[in-house]
């Protein structure tokens, strides 16, 4: 909702004012929502996008590709199944805050360990509930990802015209590296954890007949627990590290993880380190930011996407099978059609907006997508993604070449 309330004080002289509220979302044209605040009290200013899935809050919010952004929910009912310690995909939540429409109810899950409100509280996102989040999400649709405010102050008084002001300072996404602000501070093996699965949740993998090092610009725990599955050793290591310090762990694969920000910004010393294990004839596969760079180091440009693609229902169109897969998607970034470098194969097209969705490389055993295979939150379509990169490992596991 538009309050005329809040317009009308906004060029007021004083400005400082009580309302019917704990929180409001300002965007940078000034247009304001108001609700009732939720998690962290404080101010955050991000990029305000919409997911659409209907499953998966925990996941979603703790994914690092959501760093420096807000969360709009479109599904309506979020929090009723409450939070857990096994769903995280990250160590730390870098989502700086979420919007919802409905007040959070008591969770009722078996697995539930702690209220969403709680949850949120501990991991400082600030969030709103509340609004009219259609209202917001056909905002956005309309005239893009705007950069945006939400302020939760419990006694109500919101000095709108600095909110509105530091909405309009804060840079934006475009051209700015934060994999280096989530990415590991030190190089560690992941514990061999697989998918979870009822009844026996997480089990460990005792077999490990192939080495992937992964570079982490933001990576998803079940990516690494996908590995697992295929009975991978999985080596993670920081975004900076060396070509050469990752070719002395004798890697079968390469993996080029999903992460935050503008892959432009991030392929300035990306794209060295990826060129290397191209002419090295490694297999490599990438995920999301992994793809643009991939892109990138291949010759393509990208670009900043009006809206970008964030929800569990996307459908995408396999160019070389003719198949659809219904996919999980989280980028407001792509890979540019014109001028795409004759070596590309395109093997993935988005059936919304007719975008790159997958490339692969038609001399070597390079490819990668946009969406998120690893399905957590969405459906599992494109699980073979991980075969074929297996397949290619082991193809190429008797020939290195370091």
């Amino acid at each position: 909702m538009y309050l005329k309330q809040i317009d009308q004080y906004i060029n007021s002289k004083n400005n400082l004012k009580k309302i019917n509220c704990t929180a409001v979302l300002v965007l940078e044209n000034g247009k304001i929502f108001k609700g009732f605040g939720l998690g962290y009290e404080s101010s955050v200013t991000g990029e305000v996008c919409f997911n659409t899935s209907i499953t998966g809050y925990q996941e979603i919010i703790s994914d690092p590709s959501y760093a420096e952004q807000i969360i709009n929910f479109t599904f309506p009912h979020v929090g009723n199944v409450g939070t857990n310690n096994e769903d995280h995909e990250s160590d730390k939540i870098w989502t700086k805050g979420v919007i919802f429409n409905t007040e959070i109810t008591n969770p009722s899950n078996y697995r539930s360990l702690r209220h969403l409100d709680l949850w949120l509280k501990k991991n400082q996102v600030v969030g709103i509930t509340g609004i009219d989040t259609r209202n917001l999400t056909n905002f956005i649709r309309d005239k893009g990802a705007p950069k945006g405010t939400i302020s939760f102050l419990k006694n109500g008084r919101f000095n709108i015209n600095k909110i509105l002001k530091d909405t309009k300072k804060w840079s934006g996404l475009k051209n700015l590296d934060l994999a280096k602000q989530v990415t590991t501070k030190k190089n560690y093996t992941w514990n061999d954890f697989k998918t979870w699965k009822k009844g026996s949740g997480f089990i460990k993998n005792k077999k490990k007949s192939l080495h992937v090092v992964a570079i982490d610009y933001g990576i998803k725990k079940n990516i690494l627990r996908y590995f697992s599955d295929f009975n991978c050793k999985v080596t993670i290591v920081s975004c900076k590290t060396s070509a050469n310090d990752i070719l002395e762990l004798k890697p079968d694969g390469i993996f080029l993880s999903n992460g935050p920000g503008d892959p432009a910004a991030t392929g300035k010393y990306a794209i060295p380190i990826i060129k290397k294990f191209i002419k090295k004839n490694l297999p490599v596969f990438g995920i999301c930011l992994g793809h643009q760079l991939l892109g990138l180091s291949l010759g393509a440009k990208t670009k900043k996407m009006s809206l970008g693609h964030r929800g569990a229902n996307h459908p995408v169109k396999n160019m070389i099978k003719g198949n659809v897969e219904i996919t999980s998607q989280n980028h407001g970034f792509e890979i540019v059609r014109k001028n795409l470098p004759k070596n590309i194969q395109i093997t993935h097209q988005s059936l919304f907006d007719n975008s790159i969705e997958g490339i692969k490389l038609k001399s070597k055993p390079v490819f990668s997508v946009q969406y998120h295979p690893e399905s957590n939150p969405g459906p599992q379509d494109s699980i073979y993604l991980f075969e074929e990169f297996i397949k290619s490992m082991k193809q190429n596991a008797k020939k290195k070449r370091y």
